[in-house]
């Protein structure tokens, strides 16, 4: 196991101004329905998304450092650390960042239509 480089590796998340991105592990196949994704996205000062976002993957969120808002509830911000997790077919965003933030996003296909639950 290597450390995670923080400072390299990040690339422009296409369609979302002020939004980067860098791969962790990928076979997510949205075509056929199967695999799974890692990666994080890292929001700039004051970025802002555009439009709902709906996809077939369930996709778990950690807010790991900074803050994230809903466009339409910009006085109840997100403050790391957040955990979110979003079914297939949930609309969600669009969003935005006063500060700035860096998101742990997991997206993957079930089989059985669940998302993984450990203990507590």
């Amino acid at each position: 196991m290597a450390p995670l480089d923080l400072a390299s590796g990040w690339s422009p998340l296409p369609g979302f101004d002020g939004l980067e991105v860098k791969l962790l592990a990928s076979d997510l196949d949205e075509a056929r329905r199967c695999g799974a994704r890692s990666r994080m996205v890292r929001f700039a000062a004051g970025a802002l998304t555009r439009g709902a976002l709906v996809h077939g993957y369930w996709e778990e969120v950690y807010v790991l450092c900074g803050d994230m808002f809903a466009l339409d509830r910009p006085d109840a911000p997100s403050l790391a650390p957040m955990y979110s997790v979003r079914p297939p077919g949930t609309p969600h965003g669009p969003f935005g960042s006063r500060n700035g933030c860096v998101l742990l996003e997991i997206q993957y296909f079930a089989e059985s239509g669940e998302p993984f639950n450990p203990p507590v």
